[in-house]
Protein backbone atom coordinates (compact mmCIF):
# COMPACT_ATOMS: atom_id res chain seq x y z
CA UNK A 1 0.00 0.00 0.00
CA UNK A 2 1.80 3.18 -1.18
CA UNK A 3 1.34 6.75 1.11
CA UNK A 4 -1.47 8.66 -0.43
CA UNK A 5 1.30 11.91 -1.02
CA UNK A 6 3.19 9.26 -3.40
CA UNK A 7 2.36 10.08 -7.21
CA UNK A 8 0.52 7.52 -9.37
CA UNK A 9 2.94 7.33 -11.63
CA UNK A 10 5.81 6.46 -9.06
CA UNK A 11 8.00 9.66 -9.91
CA UNK A 12 9.33 11.25 -6.99
CA UNK A 13 8.45 15.29 -6.51
CA UNK A 14 10.00 17.99 -4.34
CA UNK A 15 8.05 20.11 -2.71
CA UNK A 16 6.53 22.32 0.46
CA UNK A 17 3.99 19.74 1.30
CA UNK A 18 3.45 19.18 5.34
CA UNK A 19 3.95 15.49 6.38
CA UNK A 20 1.18 13.79 7.01
CA UNK A 21 1.58 12.99 10.67
CA UNK A 22 3.66 15.36 12.38
CA UNK A 23 5.53 13.69 15.28
CA UNK A 24 6.37 16.82 17.46
CA UNK A 25 4.05 18.03 20.31
CA UNK A 26 2.05 21.26 20.00
CA UNK A 27 3.28 23.73 22.32
CA UNK A 28 0.09 24.31 23.75
CA UNK A 29 -0.94 20.98 24.54
CA UNK A 30 1.92 20.08 26.51
CA UNK A 31 0.69 19.69 30.23
CA UNK A 32 3.03 22.59 32.77
CA UNK A 33 3.93 20.33 35.32
CA UNK A 34 5.55 17.26 33.61
CA UNK A 35 4.40 13.62 35.25
CA UNK A 36 6.76 10.84 35.79
CA UNK A 37 5.97 7.19 35.41
CA UNK A 38 6.93 4.92 38.12
CA UNK A 39 8.54 1.47 36.83
CA UNK A 40 9.55 0.28 39.97
CA UNK A 41 7.80 -2.61 41.93
CA UNK A 42 8.78 -1.36 45.50
CA UNK A 43 7.03 2.13 44.15
CA UNK A 44 3.86 0.67 43.50
CA UNK A 45 4.05 -1.20 46.63
CA UNK A 46 4.53 1.55 49.01
CA UNK A 47 1.86 3.14 47.20
CA UNK A 48 -0.99 0.15 47.91
CA UNK A 49 0.11 1.14 51.63
CA UNK A 50 -0.71 4.61 51.49
CA UNK A 51 -4.38 6.14 50.99
CA UNK A 52 -7.07 4.35 48.24
CA UNK A 53 -9.85 6.04 46.75
CA UNK A 54 -12.28 3.96 44.56
CA UNK A 55 -14.59 5.41 41.95
CA UNK A 56 -16.74 3.32 39.22
CA UNK A 57 -14.08 3.62 36.54
CA UNK A 58 -11.09 3.03 38.61
CA UNK A 59 -8.79 2.58 41.76
CA UNK A 60 -6.47 5.69 42.63
CA UNK A 61 -3.97 4.96 45.04
CA UNK A 62 -1.90 8.17 46.34
CA UNK A 63 0.77 8.47 48.74
CA UNK A 64 2.66 11.83 49.79
CA UNK A 65 6.65 11.31 49.36
CA UNK A 66 9.14 11.31 52.02
CA UNK A 67 11.21 14.70 51.68
CA UNK A 68 14.18 13.98 49.51
CA UNK A 69 12.71 10.74 48.12
CA UNK A 70 11.46 12.24 44.63
CA UNK A 71 10.48 15.19 42.91
CA UNK A 72 7.21 15.89 40.77
CA UNK A 73 4.37 14.20 40.06
CA UNK A 74 4.51 10.60 39.68
CA UNK A 75 1.85 7.90 38.02
CA UNK A 76 1.77 4.69 37.50
CA UNK A 77 -0.97 2.44 35.93
CA UNK A 78 -2.05 -1.03 36.58
CA UNK A 79 -4.57 -3.41 35.33
CA UNK A 80 -4.96 -7.67 36.60
CA UNK A 81 -6.20 -10.16 34.27
CA UNK A 82 -8.95 -9.77 36.02
CA UNK A 83 -9.69 -6.82 33.61
CA UNK A 84 -9.96 -9.09 30.66
CA UNK A 85 -7.33 -10.61 28.14
CA UNK A 86 -3.98 -7.72 26.76
CA UNK A 87 -5.98 -6.15 24.18
CA UNK A 88 -8.66 -5.59 27.14
CA UNK A 89 -6.16 -4.42 29.96
CA UNK A 90 -4.40 -2.35 27.21
CA UNK A 91 -7.02 -0.29 26.05
CA UNK A 92 -8.43 0.63 30.06
CA UNK A 93 -4.31 1.32 30.42
CA UNK A 94 -4.30 3.89 27.69
CA UNK A 95 -7.56 5.70 28.71
CA UNK A 96 -6.00 5.51 32.03
CA UNK A 97 -3.09 7.40 30.93
CA UNK A 98 -4.73 9.84 28.98
CA UNK A 99 -7.25 10.90 31.58
CA UNK A 100 -3.97 10.98 33.91
CA UNK A 101 -2.30 13.25 31.29
CA UNK A 102 -4.94 15.28 30.93
CA UNK A 103 -5.96 16.15 35.13
CA UNK A 104 -2.93 15.49 37.27
CA UNK A 105 -0.90 18.04 36.29
CA UNK A 106 -3.39 20.28 37.23
CA UNK A 107 -5.01 19.00 40.38
CA UNK A 108 -2.17 16.43 41.47
CA UNK A 109 -0.05 17.68 44.12
CA UNK A 110 3.97 17.64 43.55
CA UNK A 111 5.57 15.11 46.41
CA UNK A 112 2.86 12.62 45.67
CA UNK A 113 2.86 9.21 43.76
CA UNK A 114 -0.47 8.19 42.46
CA UNK A 115 -1.25 4.60 40.96
CA UNK A 116 -3.97 4.67 38.84
CA UNK A 117 -5.64 0.55 38.89
CA UNK A 118 -8.51 -0.09 35.94
CA UNK A 119 -11.62 -1.87 37.35
CA UNK A 120 -12.92 -4.95 35.01
CA UNK A 121 -15.73 -3.78 32.77
CA UNK A 122 -15.56 -0.39 33.76
CA UNK A 123 -13.10 1.26 32.97
CA UNK A 124 -12.54 0.42 29.43
CA UNK A 125 -16.35 1.03 28.51
CA UNK A 126 -16.89 3.92 30.66
CA UNK A 127 -17.78 7.27 29.07
CA UNK A 128 -14.31 9.47 28.81
CA UNK A 129 -15.82 12.32 30.86
CA UNK A 130 -17.06 10.04 33.50
CA UNK A 131 -13.70 8.65 33.90
CA UNK A 132 -12.05 12.03 34.29
CA UNK A 133 -14.84 13.44 36.96
CA UNK A 134 -14.14 9.64 39.02
CA UNK A 135 -10.14 10.81 38.80
CA UNK A 136 -11.56 14.12 39.81
CA UNK A 137 -13.09 12.72 42.57
CA UNK A 138 -10.51 10.51 43.56
CA UNK A 139 -8.10 13.10 44.11
CA UNK A 140 -10.32 15.47 46.18
CA UNK A 141 -10.76 12.50 48.30
CA UNK A 142 -7.14 11.44 48.73
CA UNK A 143 -5.82 15.18 49.51
CA UNK A 144 -8.44 16.04 52.07
CA UNK A 145 -7.30 15.24 55.51
CA UNK A 146 -8.54 12.50 57.31
CA UNK A 147 -9.11 12.01 61.10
Amino acid sequence: MTPPETPEDGTATTGNAPPAVSACPVPSQTPPTSLTILRKRADFLRAARARRQGTAGMMVQGRKREPGEATGIRVGFTCSKKVGNAVARNRAKRRLREVARLLLSDLGLAGWDYVLIGRRDATAGRPFDALQGDLKYALKKLHTDRP
